[in-house]
């Protein structure tokens, strides 16, 4: 099949790397004539918005997206003269925190307490009602820590209103939390379910820094967190992969955020999996049968923010690279490493090897993360 991606980064880049050995093509349509998926399909330089884009996607029996801020418009658009997966309707809804919420709270899922803040009145009444500390987000185009101010006490008000202020915004209650973690999933055209083993996240500055699979402190929440992603999917009749972001407390998992698609939390999949999230996510769009999803032992994935470091990192055994071949920029995500190992007590008594080419505010983090999940 010839398969149009809306979006040419890294992303769209390894669902191409995954799709090719399929049998398929790739048609990417990103506005960045510099696209890092340029080269392992049609690249054709233009936004999401413009009028020629069912034109540049003629010939593609399938259409899907790696970035979740292309407008649902378009897409929408698109959906009446191809098989759009996911559909519309699920990227509108991530697009929207607000939409999140309510679609979780409609089917009894627990999230933080939230309300929709449109002026600064509201702002205010939203404090009274869910108290401090809390999240002030913007509703629409946040990720990466980006459209978000935490307010602390009350004199954090002002300027996180002038931060955010004269935009739909909403603001959500403190979350404590013990860790984070992800569940990506795949559904197939059929309602088929394949559940990838939760991933413990940790996050710095709103950015993934490590992702780690196999942490025996997620395994009491793998049943609870398949249910409420088999819910959501349904409730979407999703197609495609879908990234559920939890946080995990005393009283169980609470939802932070979705994603419509396949994850940089599951970027370990790769080679830690049996399938990746990469290829599941092709063989839904594509009708093939789905791969299995469990593990291949214990994987840490590692985001090389900014720039890349020095490849030798590549001296440890099991450990992969992936060079996203983007310009170096600070706060970009450039590149990742996976280390795979038979299990996580090994990769726990083996850190070391590792951290010896971090720098150390990433030691301090990795530290963290491994002591926290076992």
């Amino acid at each position: 099949m010839r398969i149009g991606i809306l979006g040419g980064g890294q992303l769209a880049k390894m669902m191409a790397l995954a799709g090719q050995p399929l049998g398929h093509e790739f048609v990417f349509i990103d506005p960045a004539a510099d696209a890092c998926a340029r080269s392992l399909g049609a690249h054709r330089v233009s936004d999401w918005s413009g009028p020629d884009l069912v034109n540049q996607l003629a010939g593609c029996d399938r259409v899907t997206f790696d970035f979740e801020n292309v407008p649902a418009e378009s897409l929408a658009t698109l959906a009446d003269r191809f098989d759009v997966r996911p559909s519309p309707k699920a990227l509108e809804v991530s697009q929207d925190r607000l939409a999140e919420k309510q679609l979780c709270a409609s089917l009894d899922i627990p999230v933080a307490p939230f309300k929709a803040v449109d002026t600064r009145p509201e702002l205010m009444g939203a404090i009274d009602a869910l108290g401090l500390p809390a999240l002030l987000k913007t509703r629409r185009l946040g990720y990466d820590g980006k459209g978000q101010y935490r307010l602390a006490h009350s004199e954090d008000l002002e300027p996180a209103w002038q931060s955010l202020g004269e935009q739909a915004l909403i603001l959500e209650g403190w979350v404590d939390f013990a860790h984070e973690c992800a569940l990506t999933a795949v559904r197939d055209a059929a309602g088929e379910v394949r559940f990838y083993p939760l991933t413990h996240t940790l996050h710095q500055e709103g950015i993934l820094r490590f992702a780690l699979s196999g942490s025996p402190a997620n395994a009491p929440w793998q049943d609870s967190a398949e249910k409420i992603v088999h819910q959501i999917m349904d409730a979407l009749d999703y197609v495609g992969c879908l990234t559920v972001e939890f946080f995990v407390t005393e009283a169980g998992l609470v939802v932070n955020e979705l994603a419509p698609r396949v994850h940089n939390s599951a970027h370990w999949t790769i080679e830690g999996s049996v399938c990746s999230q990469f290829e599941n996510h092709i063989r839904a769009l594509t009708d093939m049968p789905l791969g299995a999803a469990h593990s291949r032992g214990s994987a840490l994935m590692v985001n090389f923010i900014g720039q890349m470091p020095s490849t030798d990192m590549l001296a440890l055994d099991g450990l992969h690279w992936h060079d996203y071949g983007k310009q170096a920029r600070k706060g970009r995500k450039v590149g990742h490493a996976t280390w795979v190992l038979e299990d996580f007590a090994t990769l726990k008594r083996r850190a070391d090897e590792l951290t010896a080419h971090l720098e150390p505010s990433q030691v301090q983090g990795l530290t963290g993360l491994i002591n926290a999940a076992g």
